[in-house]
């Protein structure tokens, strides 16, 4: 272990470290020595400033995704979680592989790959559930001294927890998952059909809410089908590209983004909807900003799904989805926003996304991946496991997640609707959790 730094933001007491971890896990054991290339895993070690010497048990947290890296503390209260966390724990955060400072994976790492996209679909391969957790093993064995931890999974964080559990179950203590139970087994296009009508509930819920942006919204449709329109970066702005503001739908307070972002839509006049006129910097500037992601976010989005050997490749589950959908086409009135989905067309318009483009359609082709859920181990599984479920979910289906959970040994659910998928961030869901697992014994080992 190297420590880079060790400092104080207001209210936490923050340790910087690294490790290097292997590129790829195959014929490693997580603990041991390896040999061959290797990368640099991050992470940070997070302490109420009034326990920096006692020897308070761990928390791990599983960052959501894919491509996500953990978070920056501004204080305590910067991120709700946290500031309940330290109460009883070192906590510990992660840059998942690819990401922040964990040999951060971008569009200068892939422009260097052979142009066939072979390399570059390899490469990314390396980059799943199946080496992440491996990645969070191996630290736990090395700088931890072998004690085992409490995860804590935010939506993709909550796939990694079942591919942790699948794999390394005597690694953990207890679980939590916040919005973030896969469906098992997985399968990218049963995903998309659920989630693709939830999108379509969402775009209704926010015109009611906002009716005045139907009319803005079918006024910046027209223009962009009518006009080459630019966005700062110079990526086009085309129709599929804004109806991905809905990404957001998922989130609170995001009926009021979009809204606001569509209130400055248009140069001239007060706001009302115009064809005329020339859209705005200033909402240009706002859209790219909001459909922009993290450079492994789109690339990965769909593999999350591709547990070991694929009866038949995944080949662009959500745009096969969605011409199963016709009221999400770009002509339609009042248009339909996308969310948590990624489309061919991506890698074409997006400058940042255009190198991924010959690996993506080469793993859009592949079956071969590695396993990253054992549905028997998940069923003899020992670990308690407490998971928040938010019933209106955008981009875990509340359905998919109880059907799991169904089959996953020692599971227990809260169902709430009161928060959306970023319902963490507050400091209520965590402590829900953490009180349900203390009153039941899950935590006696502990505490």
């Amino acid at each position: 272990m190297t420590l880079l730094s060790e400092y104080y933001v207001p209210g936490l007491h923050i340790e910087d470290r690294s490790i290097k971890v292997p590129l790829d896990w195959a014929g490693h054991e997580p603990g041991h020595g390896f040999d061959g290339e290797s990368i640099s895993l991050f992470y940070r070690v997070v302490t109420a400033p009034e326990h920096v010497h006692d020897d308070l048990p761990l928390l791990v947290f599983l960052q959501g995704g894919p491509g996500g890296s953990g978070p920056r503390p501004l204080g305590p209260s910067s991120d709700g979680w946290i500031e309940e966390a330290i109460k009883h724990f070192r906590v510990v955060l992660p840059d998942q592989r690819g990401t922040g400072r964990s040999s951060r994976v971008d569009t200068h790492v892939i422009e260097g790959m052979d142009g066939d996209g072979k390399a570059g679909a390899a490469f990314l391969k390396r980059f799943l559930a199946d080496s992440i957790v491996r990645d969070f093993e191996h630290l736990r064995r090395t700088e931890f001294g072998g004690a085992r931890w409490v995860t804590l999974g935010q939506s993709y964080g909550g796939f990694l927890t079942l591919t942790y559990l699948s794999l390394f179950p005597q690694g953990v203590i207890a679980s939590f998952t916040t919005g973030g139970i896969p469906h098992v087994p997985a399968d990218a296009t049963d995903v998309y059909r659920h989630t693709f009508p939830r999108m379509a509930a969402k775009t209704k819920q926010f015109y009611e809410r906002y009716p005045i942006d139907i009319e803005r919204v079918v006024a910046v449709a027209d223009i962009l089908q009518s006009r080459k329109v630019t966005l700062p970066n110079g990526d086009p702005l085309t129709v599929e590209r804004f109806q991905c503001l809905g990404s957001d739908f998922g989130m609170k307070p995001s009926f009021e983004r979009v809204h606001w972002i569509l209130d400055q839509a248009f140069l001239d006049g007060d706001g009302s909807a115009s064809t005329s006129a020339e859209l705005s910097d200033e909402f240009l500037s706002s859209v790219m900003e909001a459909t922009s992601s993290r450079p492994l976010y789109w690339p990965l989005q769909e593999f999350i799904y591709a547990n070991g050997e694929l009866k038949t490749p995944i080949c662009w589950a959500a745009q096969r989805v969605r011409g199963e959908h016709p009221e999400f086409a770009g002509d339609i009135c009042p248009l339909n926003f996308t969310g948590e989905a990624m489309f061919p067309w991506m890698f074409e318009q997006e400058r940042a996304l255009r190198p991924f483009k010959p690996a993506m359609d080469v793993l859009m082709e592949d079956t071969h991946f590695g396993t990253i859920y054992d549905a028997d181990q998940l069923a003899r599984n020992e670990v308690p496991l407490q998971a928040a479920v938010y019933f209106d979910d955008m981009y875990v289906d509340s359905g998919l997640q109880f059907d799991t959970l169904s089959r996953v040994g020692r599971s227990h659910y809260w169902t709430t609707n009161e928060f959306e998928h970023d319902g963490v961030h507050g400091s209520v869901v965590f402590k829900h959790l953490f009180d349900e697992a203390l009153n039941r014994g899950d935590l006696e080992e502990l505490f």
